[in-house]
């Protein structure tokens, strides 16, 4: 059976970091399309960052260029989303994807597969 578990999320200062983990179990995530995408209170869900091994494309909304990064550890089956320069305005529900499709989308239209979300926020 399919599972996504994420980790990292909390509480933290404007300019701080954070790391989240979604570990996944019962398929191979390198297989796939993953993306990490976010829902703040009263907002649509929107694509942050997603990645395809396959042509090792990566896209990242213009909100965190140069503040997150995405990567994957595939010995672990885990995707990462590296957040630095927090600002309160990244506070949300973040979720990890997959894409069974492995299209080059990051709308969240286009995943299948989702984690249960976790929680980041950022604030004084």
């Amino acid at each position: 059976q399919e599972q996504f578990v994420e980790s990292g999320g909390g509480v933290v200062q404007p300019g701080g970091s954070l790391r989240l983990s979604c570990a996944a179990s019962g398929f191979t995530l390198d297989y796939y399309a993953v993306g990490w995408f976010r829902q703040a209170p009263g907002k649509e869900r929107e694509g942050v960052s997603c990645f395809k091994s396959s042509d090792g494309s990566t896209y990242y909304a213009d909100s965190v260029k140069g503040r997150f990064t995405i990567s994957t550890d595939n010995a672990k089956n885990t995707v990462y989303l590296q957040m630095n320069s927090l600002k309160p305005e990244d506070t949300a529900v973040y979720y990890c994807a997959t894409d069974w499709a492995s299209g080059s989308s990051c709308s969240p239209g286009m995943y299948d597969y989702w984690g249960q979300g976790i929680q980041v926020t950022v604030s004084s």
